[in-house]
């Protein structure tokens, strides 16, 4: 095509014909109105099929595409996927029945608290792409949710993260799995089964499972390494009953008396699951 002066651009919309649109030369279709100059600010400079290639069109694209969508789009393409995943982020403390996980997103024990009413609305988890930890503190006090299925890529659950997410029953874990936080799983009292065995954590945080009261069973994998401090305390359905995991009141004053009193069992309990999967 041969370059247009400035007098061309002052015509009006110029329209291809219609009959030449099969079959025809491959040239571009080209817009042109001369009041676009008083809404540059306003208007993308591109048109038609150019403007649909742009970080504009993407930006106001997902502004009407509901949660769910967006989710999906995700996979798209990297240009898609930097528009969405920036929209997704906008939702996270919205009562949208679902908790986004981004990177970077640990919380605070007292910002946690904080959002115990809209934790009670969560169902679903959404974790975005590219992060590689479940942030400390990140879902706890979801009572309802009951389905986790944590994607590959993540290395990492933080501590408390699922805390006192009571209803949880199913929690899928990635291959790329490397570290359970402390108290990471703490008061999740209907979850029966935690299968990390095809992952490759190294790391088991004390009280990671402490009062999963409905836990039956657990699989070990060999990679595992650092084991902390009562991980399994009051899971009785875990193990026989000549191992002793429940918790037992005292008249202590405070958490770290009453740690002192406790006889750790933890260890019993690994040697206990591993001789299982022999």
């Amino acid at each position: 095509m041969s370059k247009r002066t400035s007098e061309d651009l002052s015509n009006a919309i110029e329209i291809p014909d219609p009959n030449n649109l099969e079959g025809g030369d491959d040239e571009e279709e080209v817009f042109e109105v001369s009041e676009l100059d008083s809404a540059a600010d306003e208007t993308p400079a591109a048109g038609g099929d150019d403007f649909m290639h742009t970080d504009d069109f993407r930006r106001l694209f997902v502004s009407f595409v509901m949660v769910d969508t967006l989710v999906a789009m995700r996979w798209l393409d990297r240009k898609w996927h930097k528009v969405v995943e920036k929209k997704l982020t906008e939702f996270e403390d919205e009562p949208f029945g679902e908790i986004i996980v981004v990177g970077g997103n640990d919380l605070s024990y007292d910002e946690a608290i904080t959002r115990m009413e809209m934790m009670k609305q969560v169902t679903k988890v959404v974790f975005l792409m590219n992060i590689t930890k479940v942030g400390d503190h990140v879902c706890r006090l979801a009572f309802n949710l009951v389905v986790v299925d944590i994607p590959e890529g993540i290395t990492t659950i933080g501590e408390d993260s699922f805390a006192w997410c009571s209803s949880l029953k199913d929690i899928k874990f990635p291959k790329s799995l490397k570290s359970i936080g402390s108290y990471s799983f703490y008061e999740c009292s209907s979850l029966e089964r935690a299968d990390p065995l095809h992952t490759k954590v190294q790391e088991l945080g004390q009280y990671a499972f402490n009062n999963c009261t409905s836990l039956r069973e657990m699989k070990v994998p060999d990679s595992l390494q650092t084991i902390g401090s009562h991980v399994f305390l009051n899971c009785s359905k875990l193990v026989p009953s000549h191992i002793d995991v429940k918790y037992y009141d005292s008249d202590s004053e405070s958490d770290e008396e009453n740690d002192e009193e406790r006889v750790d069992v933890t260890s019993e309990v690994i040697a206990h699951l591993r001789s299982l999967q022999s």
